[in-house]
């Protein structure tokens, strides 16, 4: 109240526009935060379609590979082993679309970032814990086919067909 009669004492004829350093940031970045709320619901959604194929094409390959499974079991393969037979390649492959995609949204996000008025450097940091979460993710989406295949009777598995 003492700061809008001093500003009419002093200029009269400019009305007193005043407001908060939040409101403002917030409608400078509200778009930006829109964005962000769309970005991590379609992230969560892309995920979980990358999980269910990854789960599926797992079980295809657990499928295809019964009988081999069953003979690795009754000459001894630990389930352990069984696991990482059939998780390497998923893991491979997990691992290179990483490499592959690391680059390309390092190059993306710096072009975004450019624009605005604060903006920092992407660490290498940053791209190595994405891709050691996506290989956590892989592993643990095969690995409950690959237990429960090695689980299995390999006698069941050997009489089928």
């Amino acid at each position: 109240i003492h700061l809008a009669k001093t500003w009419k004492n002093v200029v009269r004829q400019v009305p007193l526009q005043y407001s908060f350093v939040d409101e403002r940031i917030a409608e400078q970045y509200g778009s930006e935060q829109k964005m962000e709320a769309i970005f991590f619901g379609f992230s969560g959604l892309s995920l979980l379609i990358a999980c269910l194929g990854l789960f599926g094409l797992s079980t295809f390959i657990v499928e295809q590979k019964v009988k081999e499974i069953g003979i690795r079991k009754a000459l001894g393969a630990s389930v352990s082993g069984i696991v990482a037979l059939l998780s390497k390649d998923f893991l491979k492959l997990v691992l290179l679309s990483v490499l592959i995609a690391s680059p390309l949204a390092w190059y993306f996000m710096n072009n975004w970032m450019k624009d605005f008025a604060y903006h920092i450097n992407i660490s290498w940091l940053v791209f190595a814990a994405a891709g050691a979460i996506a290989l956590i993710i892989a592993l643990f989406t095969v690995s409950v086919q690959s237990i429960k295949a090695a689980l299995a009777n390999p006698i069941t598995a050997l009489r089928r067909e």
